[in-house]
């Protein structure tokens, strides 16, 4: 009798059953999350709030993210991260369903919405750092700057999509039914991330205590000049980068470029640029991770320069849609540098205080862009932004491993670092030492 023929493989070897539920819930609860933050605004905006309320609340999402982020780092490397993700997404889904029956009902105060995005804010600073490292712990083998491309690739079009869809449903349904599509997102999210298998995870030894976590994930960070010298670098670029976007963009589109439909063609453009950046590093695999990302951080400076001449729409969108691939170039080699480098008892600490330090300049940024401006103009003040992601991004060239480590490919021991340990001490510098980006510690 025959045997039949085995069926086909309907995912490619590295898209294991982790990393598929991870990448769909990623998938629905961007969908929802971005067409929330449309909603959140114009909620704001119905209850007769004006653009400092909005500003508000968005700040209350920061300001507990800020806050909490190395917290969360330290719990997710302490707990199972499948069930701090879960925990968080039923936070989120909470918060969003009364932020949507306040909606829906009636007029909601702005301590109540201020509240409610705060508590939002929270269950993403305990969600992003346990996200992460289960991410990079459900891949292995010389794919993963591929399933990294494609995680983020599926991320950056949903977000897209839900940007779009949420800006039409806002105007069709209202933005409490908005805010209700999220909470059931979150819920879906939450499900589908029950079903996570941490059993490949070694267990946690009993540690002693939070603090003596921080301290342990402190020093695996800054024993790695690598790492925390492009933390420092993104604290500087996210802020300025943030500042000219959520601030002088709007203003920029309305008295030169037309309205806010120009402004928005260009944000669009930055995010199909995303996607095709993605789509670019699914086949390319450049040698030097670090080299290769930190020079593609230049590109962000043309931005804020289109903004300060400014260019017309279709300059500035062809613009945007280059940083937007330089920054997922950055985003993939970044993680796999993260994924090949950092023992994975460790990535949510070490992934926490990335976080922290990309985040944590944005609110002092965007609230000193106002006075900037009365103080030197836009045009100055916009050049000003663009200088400033020119000159931290060259200075990082200069630390030997940012310009040194190597893609590997067979596996070697690595040694953690001590705090005070050089770049040679790091065994992945080096071209010769190449070992599985699947490493565990």
């Amino acid at each position: 009798m025959t045997k039949p023929a085995s069926a086909p493989r309907r995912r490619p070897s590295w898209a294991g059953r982790n990393y598929t539920l991870l990448t769909a819930a990623a998938i629905v609860t961007n969908l929802g999350s971005h067409g929330a933050l449309i909603a959140a605004a114009f909620a704001v905006l119905d209850a007769g709030g004006d653009g400092g309320d909005v500003g508000l609340v968005a700040a209350a999402r920061t300001l507990p993210l800020v806050l909490f982020l190395l917290i969360g780092g330290a719990v997710a490397d302490r707990l199972p991260r499948h069930h701090v993700m879960v925990a968080a997404n039923a936070l989120n889904c909470v918060s969003q369903a009364v932020f949507a029956v306040l909606v829906i009902a009636g007029e909601p105060q702005l301590w109540q919405m201020m509240l409610l995005t705060g508590l939002g804010g929270v269950g993403q600073a305990f969600f992003g750092p346990a996200a992460e490292g289960m991410l990079m712990s459900s891949v292995s083998g010389e794919q993963v700057s591929r399933a990294f491309a494609l995680y983020r690739m599926a991320m950056q079009g949903a977000g897209l999509g839900g940007a779009a869809l949420g800006g039409l449903m806002v105007a069709a349904i209202g933005p409490g039914w908005v805010l209700a599509v999220d909470a059931a997102a979150f819920a879906l999210a939450g499900a589908l991330r029950s079903f996570l298998d941490v059993s490949h995870i070694p267990e946690r030894a009993p540690g002693g205590g939070l603090l003596s976590d921080l301290r342990d994930g402190w020093r695996e960070f800054t024993g790695r000049p690598w790492l925390w010298s492009i933390v420092a670098q993104f604290s500087v670029v996210v802020a300025v980068v943030g500042a000219a976007e959520s601030v002088f963009g709007p203003l920029v589109a309305r008295d030169e470029l037309g309205g806010a439909g120009p402004w928005g063609l260009a944000l669009g453009a930055f995010g199909a640029g995303t996607v095709g950046g993605a789509i670019l590093m699914m086949r390319w695999k450049p040698r030097r991770l670090l080299l290769a990302g930190t020079l593609c951080v230049f590109p962000l400076a043309a931005p804020s320069a289109a903004l300060a001449v400014p260019l017309p729409v279709a300059g500035l969108a062809a613009v945007m849609f280059v940083s937007g691939v330089a920054i997922e170039v950055f985003g993939v080699s970044w993680m796999t540098a993260m994924h090949q480098e950092i023992p994975e008892e460790k990535l949510s600490r070490v992934s926490a205080y990335d976080w922290f330090g990309s985040v944590a300049m944005v609110p002092l940024a965007t609230a000193l862009a106002g006075p900037a401006e009365s103080a030197f103009g836009r045009g100055p003040s916009l050049w000003g932004c663009a200088l400033l992601v020119v000159l931290v991004t060259a200075a990082v060239l200069f630390v030997p491993d940012v310009r040194n480590l190597t893609r590997r490919t067979t596996k070697v021991p690595v040694p953690t670092p001590r705090a005070e340990g050089s770049a040679e001490a790091i065994a992945s510098t080096s071209a010769d030492a190449e070992a599985p980006v699947g490493r565990r510690g």
